[in-house]
């Protein structure tokens, strides 16, 4: 598991491309201010540890919401940070579950077409801890 988290404080994106035949017709373009923007690759042997890299994903989203008081989570699926590749159902399955638990936890919770290249505009804040990436 990989990801590269982000303290925003704004993300918008829109669809631009499917990459998968079955992605379905593309969502309209969100924008979502003051939020913690994760994108997560789901690498193959994290199909063996699902609960361990989950569990340690979840931690890290809310730590890093905690360090601003943010209750608002952007999801991307981003499978350019490793050369392992986790199937993308697993990849589709885990964000969704992901989403769910943080929902359960209070947070507002956007997730990115799943199977669509988007175009996006990221503002980040610039201290150090608005710019962490985490490898499981």
């Amino acid at each position: 598991m990989k990801a590269l988290l982000f303290l925003a404080s704004r993300f918008a994106y829109a669809p631009f491309a499917p990459t998968i035949p079955e992605a379905g017709p593309p969502p309209p373009p969100q924008e979502v201010e003051e939020a913690v923007v994760a994108f997560v690759h789901c690498e193959e042997e994290d199909v063996q540890k699902r609960a361990s890299v989950f569990s340690r994903l979840l931690k890290q989203v809310k730590w890093l919401a905690g360090k601003r008081g943010l209750r608002n989570v952007v999801l991307h699926s981003f499978t350019h940070l490793s050369t392992s590749k986790a199937p993308p159902d697993f990849a589709q399955d885990f964000l969704e579950e992901l989403a769910g638990r943080l929902r359960k936890n209070g947070y507002q919770v956007a997730v990115t077409p799943f199977g669509y290249t988007c175009s996006w505009e990221l503002a980040v804040y610039g201290e150090s801890l608005a710019k962490v990436f985490v490898s499981f």
